[in-house]
């Protein structure tokens, strides 16, 4: 029996993918399995050609001179990315890319790395570093847990979504508004690290969910007893991780 297929882009793994964030492409395709969905999973770099179909992409984070690598090419896939975004696909960015999904990165060296403007975003490079466990609060998936290691801090327009709030400064988007992350349609920046999708099931399941949705009319999982008592698995232990992250102090 051929189960229905999800087309997951993982973008430039190569250079963005740091603090586990490919963990979050893990997560996706194992959730879709369990789900009774065949993900296939195209691991996009700078050069290479780009899927013929897209369903949802997952970007991760990098340091400056990873940032600096993919701008080119990140370039050039901007309209296609822009398009796809209008058009509702879901997609989940992480530190880095979440930064240039947006206007634009300027390093503490005074150098600017322009974003591709998915986000109405802008973020400045400083010397101190937020870093630690956090918990945030969103209307939309509840408690939201992870990682936190930045040293850019990203200042939202006027208008714009944040992924959640955060109750403490010196966290989140800049340390100062209490805002984390962002949201333009069925777009999400964050930058929660940990990786992000493990200990946050909710936001995992909204991406399949989606992406399933736009690609067939519904989301219709096709579950063996076998398949729903390991998601149920995955549950119970994503929950313990939730409960020991949000108790470790920063």
């Amino acid at each position: 029996m051929e189960h229905p297929v999800i087309d997951v882009v993982s973008l430039y793994p190569h250079d963005m993918n740091i603090y586990g964030d490919w963990g979050n492409v893990l997560t996706v395709t194992r959730r879709l399995s369990l789900y009774g969905y065949t993900p296939r999973v195209h691991a996009y770099n700078q050069g290479d050609a780009w899927p013929d179909h897209v369903d949802l992409i997952l970007g991760g984070g990098g340091q400056d001179t990873g940032q600096g690598r993919i701008a080119e090419d990140l370039f050039l896939r901007a309209d296609t990315l822009r398009k796809l975004a209008a058009e509702g696909t879901p997609m989940l960015t992480i530190c880095g890319l979440y930064q240039l999904f947006g206007e634009y990165f300027e390093t503490v060296a005074g150098e600017r790395i322009e974003g591709i403007g998915i986000f109405g975003v802008y973020t400045q490079g400083h010397d101190v570093r937020m870093i630690g466990n956090l918990v945030e609060h969103s209307d939309r998936f509840g408690d939201i847990i992870g990682y936190e290691n930045h040293s850019g801090q990203t200042f939202l327009r006027d208008g714009v979504r944040p992924l959640g709030v955060v109750d403490r400064e010196g966290t989140g988007n800049n340390g100062k508004d209490h805002t984390e992350g962002a949201q333009v349609g069925n777009v999400i920046g964050t930058y929660m690290h940990g990786s992000l999708l493990p200990k946050n099931p909710r936001i995992a399941d909204h991406l399949i969910r989606t992406a399933a949705t736009r690609r067939y009319g519904e989301f219709h999982p096709d579950q063996t007893e076998e398949q729903r008592t390991a998601l149920e698995r995955l549950d119970a232990i994503a929950e313990q991780a939730r409960e020991v992250a949000a108790s470790r102090p920063r």
